[in-house]
């Protein structure tokens, strides 16, 4: 069964509750569009984004348009967020069989300094051939993390190397482009599998 408008908007403000409280702040895209439910203030999730995807074609949002889509943010140097979720994500494309076809899962590099196309071509390729990779300019990615509150903040280590700390929520978006529901970190692929499919 689907739930109502106000109760999915209300579960989002929950949901950046909690995302606000464990990043530490309201991270770097607090200026996100902000509208109302009654009393309550609901962040817009989604928006336009121009990316290049893992095989150097351009692509935004709108290319996109008909699936839907399973957005994760992460970096192809990430030691067990990252490969977690998309491994997650290719059992779920698994558990949903035919369904799988109205699927287009996404993975937003948040490093593009190292993540290039054909890096993100030979990683993605450990995982389901469903699953795309994007990368683009700095300026680009965060362009595309402002619009799905990414957070994300870089760490230099000592031997000038970098980490990324970062969101692990994966998105769920409708066909038109609209914010459906997210998954948390860890949620098992048949419960992913499950929740998609009473979206469609």
């Amino acid at each position: 069964m689907k739930r109502s408008t106000s109760t999915t908007a209300l579960a989002t403000v929950a949901f950046f509750a909690l995302t606000t409280l464990s990043t530490g702040g309201p991270g770097v895209y607090a200026e996100s569009k902000i509208s109302t439910i009654g009393s309550a203030k609901v962040f817009h999730i989604g928006g336009p984004f121009e990316l290049i995807d893992h095989s150097g074609r351009a692509v935004t949002d709108e290319f996109y348009r008909g699936k839907y889509l399973l957005i994760s943010f992460g970096y192809t140097s990430c030691p067990d967020i990252c490969p977690t979720t998309l491994l997650e994500i290719s059992m779920t494309l698994d558990r949903l069989g035919v369904d799988a076809r109205k699927i287009q899962p996404l993975f937003i590099t948040l490093d593009p300094e190292r993540d290039s196309p054909q890096v993100l071509a030979e990683y993605v390729a450990n995982f389901h051939p469903q699953i795309s990779g994007l990368t683009g300019t700095a300026d680009q990615v965060a362009a595309a993390a402002k619009a799905f509150r990414a957070y994300y903040r870089k760490t230099v280590l000592t031997d000038g190397d970098y980490v990324l700390d970062h969101s692990t929520i994966t998105f769920l978006m409708a066909p038109d482009g609209r914010y459906l529901t997210h998954f948390a970190f860890g949620t098992p692929p048949e419960i992913m599998a499950r929740r998609i499919k009473n979206r469609f």
